[in-house]
């Protein structure tokens, strides 16, 4: 790994304070003869120093419907700077370029970001997009011996693929020890740093001819809705397609009665998975069976809402059945709850006469807890989960296989809080940026058991982002039968990369064709 003559000086200045951002290590003897103990101490502070550039490189290949896909794949870190081009972070990124073709003008980049805020970028690159994938069952389970293999759902054939970790997650981090943290952990302030970054990564990597699109799942969506306009108005990168992987709100209101419905069909899902709907609906198909609850949800379960105590004794009564019939409750539980039953509470109520919980994420899993009284599960059955197999994932696939070399802890989740969450219009955001360049598209994919961002607030989201209607025809939702990360199970994880494939096709336009209304 080489590290660029141009930033030792400031990695030197930096070195001891870094570090003690990465981890908490003993203070040195002062004493005359503990000297050599305190030499060794700077060297390993030295090692756990991320360098702000460097670069590995490697090949491999990838069979992907049929065909073999030859790619270069590059892991390595590039630099922040502030406004007078003081180097103050690094930021980890997996660049992977398909290298039998030569000509990068019509080649798609896809730039894909993972969310929290705080989580690194390993969930898609080695779960959904890229062309290694977990060792998991077909539901997204773990499995020994850990690792990865080939995954023929990637998008590779039809796009490159860079991974970018943000500040403090991954292997990304603050290099300067004087550097404001308000510059990095912030709705706004994210979008600005990554952009100016995003900037510097394209032309480096001569993309700036080439289609490109982002991906961002969870908060992950917050950023690339923002990131549409920043990049697009103050750096003049116009793009050809947004995907929002189990989105937010994005700033977006929908607090009181909107809010509260906007979770029903969700557990309704939930339900008809675990089979604890009432006999009439188990036996229908969950894709017949979800328009019939979103519209009750729309036509009468926020009007009722709305009206709070004054509604009606008799209707009270009978929207309590209703939902309690569609959620797989007790109407005595809806009631207790003013109609509106939170999704704590549901995680624990569904199951509670097994001894078990659902998952947040993903309400296919589930867990046990320590008592099955309660308002809410002991803990998230399926984060665990997830963090079983993809932790001894990515630390092996990265230093392993793509040989980046580094005692930098691999941050799945980095400390990024406090978190600045104010002024956030990442969705008004997205909606100029959509107005402002007629090649723009966009695509909404959901899970169904997603209880964190559910699927049919993604739909209201995605709704409200032209409440005019004037840009629908450029707007897709995609629901599947999963969680939050719908392509851990097998048969979503083929067609949502076949979807998102095909929405790269269609947002690419063909030779000649203007960006005009």
């Amino acid at each position: 790994m080489k590290i660029t003559k141009l930033l030792l000086a400031s990695m030197t200045l930096c070195v001891a304070n870094a570090y003690a951002q990465e981890a908490s290590a003993p203070a040195s003897p002062a004493a005359s003869g503990a000297v050599p103990e305190k030499a060794k101490a700077v060297a390993a502070q030295n090692e756990r120093v991320l360098p702000a550039e460097s670069a590995v490189h490697s090949t491999g290949q990838v069979t992907i419907k049929g065909k073999i896909v030859p790619y270069k794949a590059t892991a390595g870190t590039q630099p922040v700077w502030d406004k007078d081009g003081k180097v103050i972070a690094s930021l980890f990124y997996t660049y992977y370029q398909r290298s039998d073709v030569s000509n990068k003008d019509k080649r798609p980049l896809v730039i894909s970001f993972n969310g929290g805020p705080g989580s690194a970028s390993v969930w898609m690159h080695v779960a959904y997009t890229g062309p290694k994938m977990l060792n998991i069952d077909d539901e997204g389970y773990p499995v020994q011996p850990y690792g990865v293999r080939d995954n023929p759902h990637s998008i590779l054939d039809v796009a490159d693929i860079v991974y970018i970790d943000p500040v403090n997650t991954g292997f990304s981090r603050i290099l300067d020890p004087k550097a404001d943290r308000a510059q990095f952990f912030g709705v706004n302030a994210d979008i600005a740093y990554l952009a100016e970054w995003l900037n510097t990564f394209v032309s480096r990597s001569s993309r700036w001819n080439s289609p490109k699109y982002l991906i961002g799942e969870s908060y992950g969506t917050a950023r690339v809705s923002g990131l549409a306009k920043e990049l697009q108005n103050n750096h003049w990168m116009y793009l050809n397609g947004v995907i929002l992987v189990s989105p937010t709100g994005l700033g977006i209101k929908r607090e009181g009665p909107v809010n509260d419905a906007l979770s029903l069909p969700y557990y309704t899902a939930t339900a008809w998975h675990h089979k604890v709907l009432p006999a009439d609906l188990q036996k229908r198909d969950l894709n017949d069976l979800l328009p019939e609850v979103e519209n009750f949800t729309l036509n009468e379960f926020i009007p009722a809402l709305s009206k709070g105590g004054f509604i009606d004794p008799v209707q009270r009564q009978h929207i309590a059945a209703k939902v309690a019939r569609y959620a797989g409750v007790s109407e005595t539980a809806i009631m207790q709850h003013n109609l509106a039953m939170p999704p704590s509470f549901f995680w624990k109520e569904l199951l509670r006469g097994r001894g078990q919980t659902v998952g947040r994420l993903d309400s296919r899993y589930l867990g046990i807890d320590r008592m099955d009284a309660g308002t809410g599960p002991d803990y998230n059955a399926e984060l665990t989960s997830w963090l079983h197999s993809f932790t001894p994932a990515i630390n092996h696939y990265l230093r392993d296989v793509l040989k980046y070399k580094t005692d930098v802890k691999y941050n799945m989740f980095g400390p990024v809080h406090p978190w600045d969450n104010s002024n956030d219009r990442t969705g008004d955001n997205l909606r100029l940026a959509m107005a402002e360049n007629p090649y723009m598209r966009l695509m909404v994919q959901s899970g169904y058991y997603d209880g964190a961002t559910n699927y049919f607030d993604a739909k209201y989201t995605m709704w409200q982002i032209d409440p005019s209607g004037k840009m629908k025809d450029r707007m897709e939702f995609k629901g599947y039968r999963s969680g939050h990360m719908m392509y851990l199970r097998s048969e979503d994880l083929a067609s949502s990369n076949e979807h998102i494939r095909e929405f790269i096709k269609k947002a690419t336009p063909a030779n000649g064709q203007a960006a005009k209304y």
